[in-house]
């Protein structure tokens, strides 16, 4: 009799025993469990630790109420201003509650996934490139507020929502690569401009500092030659003053108005033409020299009393004379 109640005692302690292994739970830490009783929600929402349930007519789902991070497939769309892109996102969210995240949508997961693509593609076609590339803060809140507004009811909160990459066309990378280099020479030309104009306002006052003392234009050309010196040129450049040429070319000036020649030697008195031959062409005159003074040949003496007195007139000779002399 001892020994039935021995055996009997142990079964029903091994029973108890596979019951408690087969009904007992662990829920971790970041984790919630719904139980569902013969389909039926129960009410309360199993905290992490050590929980029981009736084996054959409870069901345990465990959800996870960790952040999620989801990347968001490529999605090619066309935006308002007409340029084809592909962009990629990421979506982080979390359960807030449990039982509606179970009960409410079949795959809560599956079904954010679905809405962030949808939503992406609507957000490229009311944003313009412009936006997409530079105002992604914007674009961030309204996508994150198109896919929160359905996933509330999931018992999904979305945390942030964020556009990875824009990828373009290779053309309009080129365009915008060229657009980029014009807006940037157009910029460095802007400041070079700006630059000539403050430098040639400081060396108009330098100018009319020098100006007022002569001494600082010669420490100023000192200065140069030193600094030019310095770097080990094998050519020196020195520059000549503008003021010495200006001197030099003023004091030629009166030599070449009052220096044309010698003065003209005085008129020598006339012979009869009829004592002269035919007159010989004119030489060219040369610039060089001065125009040599006439032949010095003496008059015919005028009285009568002197008409048997000698001459010495030269007369040409008779190759040259075609008449007789008187």
């Amino acid at each position: 009799m001892v020994e039935v109640l021995v055996i009997a005692l142990v079964a029903v302690l091994c029973a108890g025993a596979l019951y408690t292994a087969s009904a007992a739970r662990v829920i971790r830490q970041y984790e919630r469990g719904v139980v569902l009783r013969l389909g039926r929600l129960r009410d309360d929402v199993r905290l992490p630790g050590l929980t029981l349930v009736v084996p054959g007519l409870d069901r345990l789902r465990k959800v996870n109420m960790q952040i999620v991070t989801m990347p968001v497939p490529a999605q090619d769309g066309i935006t308002r201003d007409n340029v084809t892109v592909r962009v990629d996102a990421v979506i982080y969210f979390k359960v807030v509650d449990p039982t509606s995240a179970v009960i409410a949508v079949e795959d809560y997961r599956f079904a954010v996934s679905q809405m962030a693509q949808t939503s992406l593609r609507s957000i490229i076609g009311k944003s313009d490139l412009d936006d997409l590339l530079s105002n992604r803060e914007k674009l961030n809140q309204g996508l994150e507020v198109m896919i929160d507004s359905p996933a509330v009811s999931w018992g999904v909160q979305i945390d942030r929502v964020e556009i990875k990459d824009v990828s373009l066309p290779e053309t309009m990378k080129r365009s915008m690569a060229r657009q980029a280099e014009a807006d940037r020479e157009r910029r460095a030309r802007v400041i070079n401009a700006d630059a000539e104009l403050q430098a040639s306002k400081k060396l108009a006052q330098a100018a009319g500092e020098m100006s007022a003392q002569p001494a600082a234009l010669q420490l100023r050309l000192l200065q140069t030659v030193v600094a030019v010196a310095a770097e080990k040129n094998s050519t020196l450049v020195l520059p000549f003053p503008v003021e010495l040429l200006r001197f030099l070319e003023r004091a030629q000036q009166p030599a070449a108005e009052t220096g044309h020649g010698e003065p003209d030697a005085p008129p020598a008195p006339a012979v009869p033409a009829d004592l002269l031959g035919p007159a010989a062409p004119p030489a060219p005159p040369t610039p060089s020299t001065a125009p040599a003074p006439a032949r010095n040949t003496p008059s015919v003496p005028s009285s009568s009393s002197d008409a048997d007195a000698p001459t010495d007139l030269a007369v040409p000779s008779s190759s040259e004379q075609p008449f007789a002399h008187h």
